[in-house]
């Protein structure tokens, strides 16, 4: 009996199925004994076939293994997908009933897995949006009757986590096709498919950057955004206001577009150098607008990075403030110039000095600071009226000006004072005085040529002093020193120019020092007052002059020449001048009981600033109430200069004090400039004959036609004519063959303290009453 045919190897292996064969056939002989004997087998042969399939079994063992784990690793990670999905993923059954949830939806609903299982997904569903829910799902399961496709809806939720906080949602949602002959036309869904990503921080992002971009709209600051390669790519309307460019003009550009030839390069290179480097900018820059106007603009310009600390844009912040640089000059130009003639003032000269002694240390040069003042300003501005003043000073501004050199600066401190600071005279104290002289009489020939002032040509003459300097110089010592130049200057006759040298310094520290002890003469009592007789033709003593002494405790006695001038420039003669007063009205009322002396007038120096204070009549009437001398024996020696300067108050206090009582005698006559029709409106009682005038008596014609002028002058006005300085028999006799028979001098008596006055009345004179 032949053996079965081998049946075919489902694995379609041939060798398996060899094997096979030739196994069945050994284990069907050993069952068949009565069967004719079979070939033997070598058992060699099939103990190696064996182990070869031994090692084929293990070989497919292996590669199923492996499979198994790549499927394993497979559905892991799907698991893990599925699970850590960006998106929440839902599964619900026909009624909405939650069926699966992936861990993202776990966590979006806040809610543990096996809670959410098997609830209706519209509890999670804000009340105010179910009714939205409830149309979706039904627009959904609509869809799903009759599908061309498998329909897709999106929304927006407002879904409720299980804790009630509140969280936007969008929603991807699909319906759950009924699988095989279910899914066919009006079968319906079996369910909803739902991917939940939570929007409400992107939303709000949104939101914010709607308002950002509002608010930029809307504030009037530019602001400009550029790509990191500084390329524009936004631009607000705050930005197209200040530059004059339009978006679409500018984007695409550099902002550099704007700069231009007044833009500074160090502020440009400052902006590159931050850009380069990705830190912030903030300064100043000017930029030029569309029309080519310049502006200034206050700029900020900010890197912005992302996350990974990469930079995105550039956001430059952009602030016209062209007004407040304008309002910023010009409260510079008013803090250090002069607001009539535009000149530095002196603030800004000081700052200058400053910086010119530090440079003069360095380059070992000589400077000069020189101090103009105009001669007579004064008078202009009383005969003219300030305008006309005003229009001298920016004339003469403007010379000075014109005549300067760009290293130089010109100065106006305040008045009609000027102050040139000139540079780089010399090395040497000798070359630099030498320039400094050229330099001050071109400045007296700059100032010479007569200015019109409004068709009215004005001769302009100047007191120059002037100063050299080099450091170590201080700033306080060379203006000292410039003003003591200028004040010799004016007093050895205005017109000229003075260097200052040690010999002025020592005369000012003697001033000062003289200053300090003429505040305490007063309280001290070191004030006397001396009489000059003055008599008339007969010699008989007339009336007095009274003349100040001072009783100094180390120079002894000093003359009004010697601190007079001083006085005044310090406001000190108000005080003494009021002791004089006083003092003189006292002597008055002591002399009623004295009949040598009474009926005797004396005769006080007022000065200017002492007549001008607005009390002064109030002042006299009090002394007089206080002294109950006779008013009528007081008599105001007022000079030439005082009462022509505003000759109409002048004229009003005079007849106040007039209808007291009161005395005028005018002093110095004919050193100034009085003109018959002002002396006629004068209520003089008498007229004073300088003495410089008498000196010269008798002489030369002119000068004894000018004494007999103003003899005539005053006997024609009704008034009395008296003549001081008189020393000498010829001047008494000229005088007196004129008319002039009172007088008063050394030929007669000098000035007496009071006790030798009374010897002098006792012995010498008779007094005449003239009251």
């Amino acid at each position: 009996m032949q053996p079965a045919a081998p049946s075919p190897d489902p694995d379609g292996d041939s060798g398996h199925s060899a094997l096979r064969a030739v196994a069945e056939a050994a284990w069907a002989a050993t069952g068949q004994q009565s069967a004719s004997p079979a070939p033997l087998v070598d058992s060699s042969q099939l103990l190696h076939e064996l182990e070869e399939y031994k090692i084929d079994l293990e070989m497919q063992n292996e590669a199923l293994l492996e499979a198994q784990w790549e499927l394993q690793n497979s559905r892991d990670q799907f698991a893990e997908l599925y699970e850590f999905a960006p998106s929440g993923y839902l599964l619900l059954g026909p009624n909405e009933q939650i069926e699966q949830a992936n861990l993202t939806a776990v966590k979006l609903l806040g809610q543990e897995r096996a809670q959410l299982l098997g609830r209706n997904f519209v509890g999670w569903v804000a009340a105010t949006q179910q009714k939205a829910w409830r149309q979706l799902c039904l627009r959904l399961r609509q869809a799903g009757a009759h599908p061309r496709s498998e329909p897709l809806e999106q929304i927006e939720l407002l879904l409720r986590r299980s804790d009630g906080s509140e969280f936007l949602a969008h929603l991807e949602c699909s319906p759950r096709m009924q699988p095989g002959a279910a899914a066919q036309a009006g079968a319906g869904a079996s369910g909803f498919r739902l991917l939940i990503s939570d929007v409400s921080a992107l939303r709000a992002s949104e939101a914010r950057l709607r308002l950002s971009d509002a608010a930029l709209g809307a504030i009037s600051e530019g602001v400009h955004i550029t790509s990191p390669e500084g390329l524009l790519t936004s631009v607000n309307a705050g930005f197209e206001a200040i530059t004059g460019y339009s978006a679409a003009e500018a984007i695409g550009r550099k902002p550099s577009f704007m700069q231009g030839p007044g833009s500074d390069p160090l502020t440009i290179k400052a902006i590159r150098t931050a850009l380069r480097e990705r830190r912030q900018f903030a300064g100043e820059i000017l930029n030029y607008r569309k029309d080519g106007q310049a502006f200034w603009s206050e700029l900020t310009i900010s890197p912005l990075l992302d996350e990974q600390g990469m930079l995105t844009h550039w956001v430059g912040i952009s602030r016209d403030i062209s007004a407040a640089k304008r309002d910023a000059a010009e409260i510079h130009r008013l803090a250090f110039h002069d607001s009539l003639t535009q000149l530095p003032n002196r603030r800004l000269l000081h700052m200058r000095l400053e910086q010119a002694l530090a440079a003069s240390e360095s380059s070992g040069q000589f400077g000069a600071l020189f101090f103009i003042d105009l001669d007579k300003f004064k008078e202009l501005n009383d005969s003219h009226g300030h305008d006309m003043g005003d229009l001298l000073l920016t004339q003469v501004a403007h010379r000075l000006r014109e005549a300067l050199r760009h290293q130089d600066t010109v100065s106006r401190q305040g008045g009609d004072e000027f102050v040139l600071l000139v540079l780089e005279l010399g090395a040497t104290q000798e070359l630099a005085a030498k320039a400094a002289a050229q330099i001050g009489n071109s400045l007296r020939e700059l100032l010479a040529p007569p200015f019109d002032l409004m068709g009215f040509e004005y001769p302009c003459k100047a007191s120059i002093g002037a100063a050299l300097f080099r450091a170590p110089d201080s700033v306080a010592e060379l203006l000292k020193h410039a003003d003591l130049a200028l004040y010799e200057a004016k007093g050895t006759g205005r017109d000229r120019m003075r260097f200052f040298d040690p010999a002025m310094q020592l005369a000012q520290d003697q001033r000062m020092r003289l200053l300090s002890e003429l505040r305490l003469a007063t309280e001290l009592g070191q004030w006397r007052l001396y009489y000059q007789p003055q008599v008339d033709a007969t010699r008989r003593m007339i009336g007095v002059e009274a003349l100040l002494r001072w009783q100094h405790p180390r120079l002894g006695l000093l003359l009004p020449d010697d601190f007079i001038g001083l006085a005044e420039d310090s406001g000190l003669i108000l005080p003494i001048g009021l002791w004089v007063l006083q003092t003189a009205c006292a002597q008055l009322k002591q002399w009623e009981a004295d009949p040598h002396s009474a009926g005797l007038p004396i005769a006080v120096n007022v000065s200017a600033r002492q007549f001008r204070q607005p009390d002064f009549v109030a002042q006299i009437v009090a002394l007089l109430a206080a002294s109950e001398c006779r008013p009528e024996l007081l008599k105001l020696e007022l000079t030439e200069s005082l009462v022509l300067d505003d000759i109409s108050n002048t004229i009003d206090t005079m007849l106040a004090l007039k209808v007291l009582g009161l005395q005028f005698s005018m002093d110095d006559f004919g050193t100034g400039h009085a003109s018959l029709s002002y002396l006629a409106q004068l209520p003089l009682d008498q007229l004073k004959i300088d003495k410089s005038f008498v000196a010269k008596l008798p002489g030369l014609a002119k000068d004894e036609t000018i004494a007999r002028a103003i003899i005539t002058m005053g006997l024609g006005l009704n008034m009395r004519v008296i003549a001081e300085g008189v020393e000498t028999e010829a001047q008494r006799n000229f005088l007196g063959t004129q008319g002039c028979a009172e007088c008063q001098g050394f030929l007669f008596s000098r000035p007496l303290p009071i006790d030798a006055l009374q010897d002098y009345l006792d012995e010498k004179a008779q007094p005449a009453a003239t009251a």
